[in-house]
């Protein structure tokens, strides 16, 4: 098991021997935390609420990521934006901040303009040869600007949203939707997240998982368990080499 620390050497899991890089046929990757710190909206609140971004910032993400488990579970899908925005309405709310037209629509467009982790336009670089793709939450629009904004789109060969099953992550649907585009079969997929969670959901369904831990956070103690575990993307390419 590759693990970059004591730490992490101590929860990762027992797993088959890694894969070797002539096995793995295409490597996706979500969006959100994992190519695109979601925190980077910070800035855009902080100018807003001074003082306040980076509760705001954390309250956001905590609900943004809630309401895609229950609008699921509901049966009542809801596209990326919508649920960002319901997110943001919640946070605004909780915290007593301004959620009229003008601020809402700034911290929304900040979405569009997150800011890759320093070490991914490298690290993608380091992958070509190999399919690559995003699979993401998102929906089109907003993965289209993000993507485009951090000009990373030469990168990949797809990138990918829920959109299409009308369901999110965890979903197994959400997962085929990369075998169907790729042509791979799930056993040649190497996934990428830092969502412990997706980390989770995408080895349950059978991809090899590499669990971005930035957070150096426990382990979720869920089915499906990733193949290795790293503090950044940086460590990929060695794995898979």
């Amino acid at each position: 098991m590759t693990t970059t620390s004591s730490a992490q050497a101590a929860i990762a899991p027992s797993a088959a021997p890694q894969p070797s890089l002539s096995d793995i046929q295409a490597v996706v990757f979500d969006a959100y935390g994992t190519l695109f710190d979601v925190h980077s909206v910070i800035a855009t609140a902080e100018q807003l609420f001074p003082g306040r971004g980076q509760a705001l910032s954390l309250l956001w993400r905590s609900k943004q990521l809630e309401y895609t488990w229950l609008v699921s579970l509901m049966g009542r899908y809801e596209d990326f934006s919508a649920v960002t925005r319901a997110g943001l309405r919640y946070a605004c709310s909780a915290l007593k901040l301004d959620c009229s037209a003008e601020p809402a629509a700034a911290l929304m467009d900040a979405y569009r303009f997150l800011k890759p982790y320093p070490e991914v336009a490298e690290a993608l670089r380091r992958l070509a040869g190999k399919q690559l793709a995003i699979l993401s939450n998102g929906a089109p629009e907003m993965l289209d600007a993000v993507v485009a904004n951090s000009g990373l789109q030469q990168h990949f060969v797809a990138v990918l949203s829920v959109d299409a099953v009308g369901v999110f992550k965890p979903d197994p649907r959400v997962y085929q939707l990369a075998v169907d585009r790729l042509g791979v079969a799930k056993e040649s997929i190497a996934f990428v997240s830092s969502n412990g969670w997706d980390a989770a959901g995408a080895a349950s369904f059978g991809f090899h998982v590499y669990w971005i831990n930035r957070a150096n956070a426990p382990m979720e103690d869920l089915p499906g368990k990733p193949a290795a575990i790293i503090e950044s993307l940086a460590e990929l390419p060695a794995l898979l080499a």
